[in-house]
């Protein structure tokens, strides 16, 4: 197989590869590139390494043109301090149009040939009279990004419910399929601001240990089954998939009943046992959580 280089454009974004140039590269190091948007700065990620090339990518590259040399990290610092500046005039004219926007970066390319206003709004916008306003203003080609509220996340960064700072922002390059399943599976709450992260959208870490609490929850017995244990006949009532434990209810003569916990393996079922579905073990998944199932189903 060919090796490569992979270059990031942003710390935490996607990679792009790049046949190997003649001139010895060590990943971290600086880079000029061509490629869809203008002559751009990006960083090499993986150095002369064995991968595959993609071309699913919006923003494909074209080509490597060199290493980065000191005067390049001067430009990269001015054009940080202009799109600051430009992201500022951009809210104020967004404020004066009465755009129903919210401008969250504005980047502009190392050659300065443009510049990229990246927002959120609720549906579409018609932002011509904004773009008119700036290319005025600034002289430079605009473009105007749209984005959803993960994006924005990610871009933004910030402190998630757990304390550290948001995967999104932090190491995932590419975002993860989080559903309502995966949260009911591990026994969640359905409560939106305990599974919801910044971005009010389902948090993407309920996806990390999915494949584990899937897998466990086949082997172990439905809440309200009848099962078999070494004190007789019992009926779960809660499945701890961590640690593999039912716990069992057993109910006397009398009335009185006894809750008590065993192994899964101590535990046998009695029958022929339906295949698991949306009760997912847990006495959390009841009624009230399918009827608001479509409520917190990430799109």
């Amino acid at each position: 197989m060919e090796k490569q280089i992979g270059i990031k454009f942003k710390p935490i974004g996607k990679i792009y590869y790049f046949e190997t140039p003649k001139e010895t590269l060590n990943d971290g190091d600086g880079v000029i590139v061509e490629t869809s948007r203008g002559i751009e700065y990006g960083e090499i990620a993986f150095s002369n390494k064995p991968t595959v090339v993609t071309s699913e990518e919006d923003f494909s590259v074209k080509s490597y043109i060199r290493h980065a040399v000191d005067k390049d990290y001067i430009t990269l610092e001015k054009n940080s301090e202009k799109a600051l500046e430009y992201g500022k005039l951009a809210k104020k004219l967004i404020i004066n149009l009465g755009l129903e926007m919210k401008l969250i970066d504005a980047e502009l390319t190392f050659d300065t040939s443009k510049v990229i206003f990246t927002f959120t709004a609720e549906g579409r916008v018609d932002f011509r009279e904004l773009v008119k306003e700036l290319a005025n203003s600034l002289k430079i080609r605009i473009e105007l990004k749209q984005v959803g509220a993960r994006d924005e996340a990610k871009i933004v960064g910030g402190l998630g419910p757990c304390g550290r700072p948001v995967c999104c922002a932090n190491h995932m390059r590419d975002f993860n399929k989080v559903s309502i399943k995966m949260a009911k599976t591990q026994g969640l709450a359905l409560n939106p601001t305990k599974i919801n992260g910044l971005c009010n959208r389902l948090m993407c870490c309920l996806s990390y240990e999915d494949d584990y609490y899937s897998e466990t929850l086949k082997q172990m017995p439905k809440v309200g089954k009848t099962v078999i244990t070494p004190n007789g006949e019992g009926v779960v009532v809660y499945n701890n998939l961590l640690k593999k434990l039912v716990t069992v209810r057993f109910t006397s003569e009398d009335g009185s009943s006894e809750l008590k916990e065993f192994s899964n393996y101590e535990v046998q079922r009695t029958g022929q046992q339906e295949e698991n579905e949306t009760d997912f073990n847990c006495p959390l998944a009841g009624k009230s959580a399918e009827a608001n199932e479509e409520k917190f189903v990430e799109e």
